[in-house]
């Protein structure tokens, strides 16, 4: 898991972060997994000479970690790079306590300081410590991989999980999972010659391997036994039924398989609730029937019971248990049990309501909107045609005049138009036999809707007179 940096490798020269720069310190666990604050660095000592001399180095990303004497006369710090001893060459690591926390988790893990077997501290990690240690990790994942293929060949009812080299690439430490004993003294003599190395084997748990890969656990935080749990402690399924957990083995195992260690966390609260609870009260007798516990509330401090006539389940305090319980014994069956009214602090939520509209809405109701919809927009373009009929109509004039004025003018133009044409135009004989059949037909229509307004005869047949000069010279 990284700092958000984006840079918690040791990409630099030195091996030190070059993300965060914070030297390995980051709270975040991403520069060193098994990350510790060391609360006691700067607090100042009477005598100096009598400071722990040890200190803790964490290898491979702070998956393993192992106490070293310092000898030489440097003052370390945490999260420097240092090289320190390791099977017939050195090995390179980092820093993790120093000061008076190390006496601490010696006699935490049982280790004397003054110990003959504690290896010692030799420099500083120079340039070419850093680069065969960088060497060696490169070829970590090749090794695993053939490691696998050899111990499959050899039909070996193990798993290889991780291997760790030494940074001078002289010692090869295999870490593998096996559910019985295996007998891998074949195996050890093929790693060396193929390798040709050391070879460590350590046979580690599912909890322990879960440590090295990571991973996310499901309260969204790092896995605990890769950021800081180094003592697995047995869990078991009473730890779930004490604090009334469904027993649902998905729900409650990790990525390793087994039951998640938070389960023991809060064991001790509920041990220490459950010390006022009777533990005699699972039957209790009534005048009706009995009653029999289903569950008891550690947070409320209530029993809850319920009837083999009812599915209902009635809340009792624990001295009322207690008291049925004591007249039972005198031969006493109560009447009532007296259950406690359960107030829950969440609000009620309202449920919204609904109207019925099945049946309401029908097509015929639909056709009506559409007819008025038809109605209105056959009168709007009837006011609209009116209005422009108003428009073209002359003043004094009705607007039937205006119409025969109108038509009247269009007739001229269009008589001359066809005089043009008939002279000095190459027009077709079927054009010009329509032109005056049109023409024909128009003025009969004007006659028929001509009005009568006392004029002389002479007056009345002068458009006509006029038509038929027209006709005349067309043809």
């Amino acid at each position: 898991m990284g700092c958000g940096s984006g840079g918690c490798g040791t990409n630099s020269k030195d091996g030190v972060p070059s993300g965060c720069q914070s030297h390995g310190s980051c709270s975040s666990g991403g520069c060193n997994r098994m990350n510790v604050h060391d609360w006691l660095a700067n607090l100042p000592f009477s005598d100096p000479e009598s400071g722990c001399r040890v200190i803790e180095v964490s290898f491979n990303n702070g998956s393993r970690k192992e106490f070293f004497r310092n000898t030489t006369l440097h003052y370390y710090e945490k999260g420097d790079t240092i090289a320190v001893e390791g099977v017939s060459g050195f090995d390179v690591g980092m820093v993790n306590i120093t000061g008076e926390l190390v006496r601490l988790q010696m006699k935490k893990h049982r280790i004397d300081e003054k110990s003959p077997e504690i290896k010692k501290v030799l420099r500083r990690a120079t340039e070419t410590d850093i680069t065969k240690m960088r060497e060696s990790k490169a070829r970590e994942a090749q090794v695993l991989i053939r490691s696998r293929a050899m111990a499959r060949q050899l039909k070996l009812e193990l798993k290889m999980a991780e291997v760790e080299l030494q940074a001078d690439g002289r010692k090869a430490t295999f870490f593998y999972i096996a559910d019985e004993r295996v007998d891998f003294r074949e195996l050890i003599k093929l790693y060396a010659g193929e390798f040709k190395v050391k070879v460590e084997m350590r046979q580690i748990g599912a909890r322990q391997e879960a440590g090295k890969v990571g991973g996310i656990g499901s309260c969204g935080r790092e896995l605990c036994c890769s950021s800081w749990l180094t003592d697995f402690k047995s869990v078991n399924t009473n730890a779930a039924r004490y604090q009334n957990l469904s027993i649902n083995q998905t729900k409650l195992s990790g990525q390793c398989g087994r039951l998640k260690c938070c389960l023991n966390y809060e064991l001790d609260t509920y041990m220490d609730a459950l010390q006022f609870f009777p533990t005699d009260a699972d039957i209790i007798e009534m005048a009706k029937s009995r009653a029999f516990l289903v569950k008891k509330d550690i947070f409320r401090n209530l029993m809850w019971y319920t009837m083999p006539d009812s599915n209902k389940q009635y809340p009792l305090t624990i001295e009322r248990v207690k008291k049925i319980k004591e007249l039972n014994k005198q031969g006493i069956r109560p009447e009532d049990l007296e259950p406690v009214e359960v107030l829950s602090n969440k609000p009620k939520e309202i449920e919204p309501t609904y109207a019925d509209v099945v049946g309401q809405i029908s097509l015929k109701s639909l056709e009506k909107t559409s007819r008025k919809r038809r109605d209105q927009e056959r009168g709007s373009n009837q006011q609209g045609s009116r209005q422009r009929q108003n428009r073209s109509v002359g003043q004094g004039e009705s607007p039937q005049q205006g119409q025969f004025g109108q038509n009247r003018n269009q007739q001229n133009l269009g008589g001359s138009n066809q005089s043009q044409q008939g002279t000095g135009s190459n027009q077709p004989n079927s054009n010009r036999k329509f032109n005056n059949t049109f023409n024909r037909q128009q003025a009969q229509n004007n006659n028929r809707n001509r009005p009568t307004r006392g004029v002389g005869q002479a007056g009345q047949q002068k458009p006509d007179q006029n038509l038929n000069n027209n006709s005349d010279e067309k043809k």
